[in-house]
């Protein structure tokens, strides 16, 4: 439960659970399904590896309640389609599916990782794929190319939709939303992990 307390006059959040189910989610049913995992000890970009060389974000997390960043080639929109796109870190892939509409094809990669001695798993999330080359289960290291930018079959310009979770398995998302329970900010996320 967490309490609301008023310091003159600014409000401050405390909150009572500070654990695995605080920032990360529930480690619990993430340890029983993917408790075997070695730990990713670092994180690099998705596209342009390591550093987005090449790429800038064109839509960063939380702009117009954005849950991840749209990522683009620097040039013309149209050169983007076929990029590889790579797995941010070590990990597992949770899905490889064409989920039609505004997503796609999409991969989602599970990584195990460590902080304060304690293991936490999130899950990368990368969108609008115009070719998926790994499948379920298959076990991925950073740099793995895992497919290719695409434009989730014509709905839009070719760009990499990418999102950090904070625990596997939730379900596919909107994208789009006021609430971001359960979605880190990938950049921050990746550049704390490096």
């Amino acid at each position: 439960m967490n309490v609301i307390r008023v310091i003159g006059g600014l409000a401050f959040v405390v909150l009572a659970s500070v654990g695995s189910n605080s920032l990360f989610g529930s480690a619990d049913a993430a340890a029983d399904r993917y408790g075997e995992l070695p730990v990713a000890w670092r994180f690099d970009y998705p596209v342009g590896r390591p550093d987005a060389e090449g790429f800038y974000n064109a839509q960063g997390f939380g702009e117009n309640f954005h849950l991840g960043e749209d990522w683009n080639i620097v040039g013309s929109a149209r050169e983007d389609l076929g990029a590889p796109v790579h797995s941010v870190a070590d990990g597992v892939v949770s899905a490889a599916v064409d989920m039609k509409g505004g997503w796609g094809n999409v991969v989602r990669v599970v990584h195990h990782i460590r902080e304060n001695r304690r293991s936490f798993w999130v899950e990368s999330y990368y969108a609008h794929l115009d070719e998926i080359h790994v499948e379920v289960g298959d076990a991925v290291r950073r740099g793995t190319t895992l497919g290719t930018i695409g434009d989730a079959h014509g709905v839009y310009l070719p760009h990499l939709h990418f999102e950090m979770r904070s625990a596997p398995d939730l379900p596919f998302g909107p994208g789009y939303s006021t609430v971001s329970d359960g979605y880190l900010d990938p950049s921050a996320f990746i550049d704390a992990h490096r």
